[in-house]
């Protein structure tokens, strides 16, 4: 059908429907995650890609294959071959490598096993100080412990980690962190155990360690800038883990990503982290008990998706500029179709898609009501997707959850909303009350 002079003049043009799938493709992120991940991290994600509908099983099985047949998982990369190849049999190689790994993993055990045993003695543990320098020494004197076993445990918890025994590894490089006084081994260390926490889903501790790489970020990066930026760009990726797997993290890692260092790492470097930002924003509507810290949230991604527009943009964001920028509901709604699309495909984000669309149908049910005084049931329920005996539903919820003075007609089939506008003096107010504060801090910078 040929586009009508009135959609012309109206700038909207008529675009042929894309199919989910189509969608999630479009918008995969994946190619922008993988630099930033450790290849054990992306593992997981190529798994959930091959249990999308429409994925080619035998391509993702080649791409598992290439990334994990330079570790020591011998048996699994294996048996990827054997799938790949259509094979029963496993090649000399395989085998052998097999051995080789077995042999080292019992040469580790044996080199380590008496300081893992120091380590694990309690009357040995309660003598150690905080001064690593001091408890090598007690060590070496009462227990003849030398910095080469030391080391031994870093090598070991690499190569358990190597090897997929990620709750070994986690261990064997928190007890090298204990007593290890190179600072370079120890922050990898840390790094380390990050990732084999996050693959144990063992979230709760991923969080401190979280908190171990930023604080390690801020003050031994200090003096390089371009480090921090990378270290920054990793922590924020690696992140996104415990982001929507563990609610607790959900408020930490949103303000940690408003900082200020973490922000401009994520408009400088990767303005793709905006979807996962957006989405944790939005469906904090119904989680966050601090209105004003939600609104003041709200306020920053709506000026972060303005700015970064012309450098990245899927339909969450667009979702999210349509409704705070444009004021465009119909735009609103249409992105919100393909935002759930995007999010269901999204490993990080598919068992959110459901509580963001929720949530972003609440925003736009809010918006819309601030700024019409007599909205018509239909219209809006059309807008939010529903028929109207749902969009009734909705909005009689609506107006209870948020206590907006609303009257519902239902004869007219409209909703009446009372907007009392704002005295001259409480506008003056609201534009000034944050003057003093500004003021006060102006003053004291200039003092210094």
């Amino acid at each position: 059908m040929p586009t009508s002079a009135e959609s012309i003049l109206n700038g909207r043009t008529p675009q042929a429907q894309s199919t989910p799938a189509e969608i999630s493709e479009k918008y995969d992120l994946l190619p922008r995650l993988i630099p930033h991940l450790d290849r054990h991290l992306i593992f997981p994600l190529l798994e959930f890609l091959s249990s999308q509908e429409g994925d080619d099983v035998g391509e993702t099985t080649k791409t598992k294959y290439e990334l994990l047949k330079q570790t020591n998982m011998t048996d699994y990369v294996a048996s990827l071959w054997q799938e790949i190849n259509d094979s029963d049999d496993v090649p000399e190689e395989f085998v052998k490598k097999r051995e080789e790994v077995l042999q080292r993993l019992s040469l580790f055990t044996e080199e380590t096993s008496q300081i893992d045993e120091l380590l694990g003695d309690d009357s040995v543990v309660s003598n150690l100080r905080s001064d690593k320098v001091a408890n090598l020494k007690f060590l070496e004197q009462q227990h003849g412990v030398t910095i080469e076993m030391v080391d031994m445990l870093y090598d070991f918890g690499r190569f358990q980690y190597s090897c997929g025994s990620y709750a070994n590894a986690a261990h064997l490089l928190d007890q090298f962190r204990i007593l290890s006084t190179d600072n370079d081994k120890a922050a990898s260390a840390t790094w380390g155990k990050l990732a084999s926490d996050i693959l144990t889903t063992s979230w709760e501790v991923v969080m401190k360690e979280v908190n171990k790489v930023k604080e390690s970020i801020d003050t031994k990066l200090f003096n390089n800038p371009l480090a921090q930026l990378q270290h920054r760009t990793w922590l924020i990726h690696w992140a996104l883990f415990p982001f929507f797997n563990y609610d607790p993290a959900r408020d930490i890692i949103t303000e940690i990503f408003f900082s200020a260092p973490f922000i401009n790492t994520i408009q400088t470097n990767c303005p793709w982290i905006l979807r996962y930002l957006a989405a944790a924003v939005i469906t904090n509507r119904s989680r966050t008990r601090n209105t004003g810290q939600y609104q003041k949230q709200l306020k920053d991604l709506v000026r972060v998706v303005r700015q970064e527009g012309y450098e990245y943009n899927d339909p969450v964001t667009d979702f999210v500029r349509a409704l705070y920028v444009d004021f465009d509901f119909e735009e609103a709604q249409r992105k919100l179709g393909e935002a759930e699309e995007v999010l269901k495909g999204d490993f990080f984000l598919s068992s959110a898609a459901e509580a963001f669309v929720e949530a972003a149908r609440h925003l736009i049910s809010e918006s819309y009501c601030k700024i019409h005084q007599r909205i018509d049931i239909k219209d809006l329920s059309a807008r939010l997707g529903l028929n109207q005996d749902e969009g009734e539903k909705w909005i009689v919820n609506l107006i209870r959850d948020t206590r907006m003075d609303g009257k519902l007609d239902y004869q007219e089939g409209t909703v009446l909303m009372n907007h009392p506008a704002n005295s001259v003096y409480q506008q003056v107010i609201e534009r000034t009350k944050g003057s003093f504060f500004r003021t006060s801090v102006l003053s004291a910078a200039v003092a210094k």
